[in-house]
């Protein structure tokens, strides 16, 4: 096993009942590491799935991490806490992102330009039928209210694709486990002054049948809630 300095990169994709979709993901980011001969792993986090999504992934040659608390945040600070690369990349795994041209988001912190990116999909472009209208709606006006609030000129602060340093994660404490860790993600990292960029990022409409996780009220409101409680 490799030591952490020896990891450059770690690619990490929270995942529940991803079967049809994760090792298509993980295909693409691995052509993407091998592109640019990077030291680097990739994470998949089940999130207690019930399909064949965590031995798909195994099959793909990812490292497969069992969470059984339920909740995007969860996932993801799990995978934080066993991700070794210096740079960390992470992503949601229905094939809505692609893994394959990651260059925009690891090149810049690994040259030490930034401590985190965020990915933005106003900017990147929406293909027909990947973001429901509530979404074109809700988004941009929790984006504008996390702007206020945090005075950051983050554009989309939901957006799933997004990369930071270690020496961000180490320097940072998370604490949601729901679809609100995207918006405490950007304000933990605004409050301690991490440098902050953005890069387009095309959202693409699922290739697979695939039913969406998000309850757009419910989870609108924990964003919303969350702002107001900084």
């Amino acid at each position: 096993m490799a030591n952490d300095s020896e990891l450059d990169l770690s690619i990490v994709m929270p995942c529940l009942n991803e079967e049809h979709t994760v090792g298509f993901c993980i295909d693409e980011a691995k052509r993407f590491i091998s592109a640019h001969g990077l030291n680097a792993e990739m994470i998949i986090v089940d999130n207690a799935s019930s399909d064949n999504s965590a031995d798909t992934a195994a099959k793909h040659g990812a490292l497969v991490v069992c969470e059984q608390r339920r909740g995007y945040g969860r996932a993801i600070r799990t995978g934080l806490e066993h991700a070794r690369g210096n740079v960390i990349i992470f992503g949601d795994c229905d094939t809505t992102y692609d893994f394959l041209h990651l260059e925009e988001f690891y090149f810049p912190l690994e040259r030490g330009e930034y401590d985190v990116i965020i990915g933005d999909r106003f900017a990147g472009g929406i293909e027909k039928g990947a973001m429901p209208f509530s979404h074109r709606i809700g988004v941009p006006f929790l984006s504008w209210c996390g702007r206020i609030k945090l005075h950051t000129p983050v554009r989309d602060f939901h957006c799933g694709l997004r990369a930071l340093t270690r020496a961000a994660v180490r320097n940072t404490v998370f604490h949601t486990d729901g679809m609100e860790f995207a918006t405490e993600m950007i304000a933990q990292c605004a409050l301690k002054g991490l440098r902050i960029g953005q890069t387009p990022t095309v959202l693409r409409k699922c290739r697979f049948e695939h039913h969406s996780k998000l309850k757009p009220f419910r989870d609108g409101f924990r964003h919303l809630k969350y702002i107001i409680r900084l």
